[in-house]
């Protein structure tokens, strides 16, 4: 019993005679570590939405993401489209037919071709686009795609043009070269040709949207 009194004796201040009165610490002291702690996991909000520059670059890099995946539908059928686009209209008999092929002209085939390398590449833009959401301050990942965004801009843009103006002709012929449009009789050569086109023009616009957010992830970075 000794030894336990002595533990549990409160010593007496020598001044006033009064035991020291010990005050809890105050709420917000209590608080703080808690609060440090949910700035440093972001509060409970979302991974993408977290507010400051950096939610924001993360956001657009999110949009980025998604813009890839919808260009890569236009692209990828565009190219489909006119690689299948061969048409044989038969005359009178089997023996004398005439037919439309999308490799007679010079321009659909880069058309072709260039839609396909579009499709392709936005294949593989695809991880660069997650680090750039996971790393949104990754300054050379965005610059390297707003470089290969910009030549997809032109190249696709060249090719949907230049097939453009023989979809043009095979509709409306030409009077003066005496060039008679054939989609009168190629109904189906000239339906898939022509929405071909369509396609890859949309895929131009989602592509100068994308290099317009790369530019300006790029700024706000600086």
């Amino acid at each position: 019993m000794s030894s336990t009194n002595e533990a549990t004796v409160i010593h007496m201040d020598d001044t006033t005679g009064k035991a020291p009165v010990t005050s809890a610490p105050p709420p917000a002291a209590a608080a703080a570590p808690v609060q440090q702690q949910q700035r440093k996991s972001g509060g409970g909000v979302p991974f993408i939405l977290r507010s400051g520059a950096e939610g924001f670059r993360r956001c657009m890099a999110f949009v980025d993401l998604l813009l890839r995946v919808v260009a890569f539908g236009p692209t990828l059928a565009a190219a489909i489209s006119t690689g299948t686009s061969d048409e044989t209209l038969s005359v009178f008999t089997e023996f004398f037919q005439f037919r439309a092929r999308f490799d007679d002209f010079p321009a659909f085939t880069f058309f072709m071709v260039a839609n396909a390398v579009a499709a392709g590449y936005l294949v593989l833009s695809l991880p660069f686009s997650i680090v750039g959401i996971i790393r949104p301050k990754a300054t050379g990942v965005r610059l390297l795609l707003l470089v290969c965004d910009t030549v997809m801009v032109v190249l696709v843009t060249a090719a949907a043009s230049a097939a453009a103006a023989i979809v043009y002709v095979a509709h409306e012929g030409s009077r003066r070269a005496n060039w008679v449009p054939i989609c009168m009789q190629f109904h189906g050569f000239c339906q898939r040709t022509s929405g071909a086109v369509v396609a890859s023009f949309l895929a131009v616009l989602v592509f100068i949207v994308l290099v317009l957010l790369s530019a300006c992830a790029i700024r706000r970075q600086r």
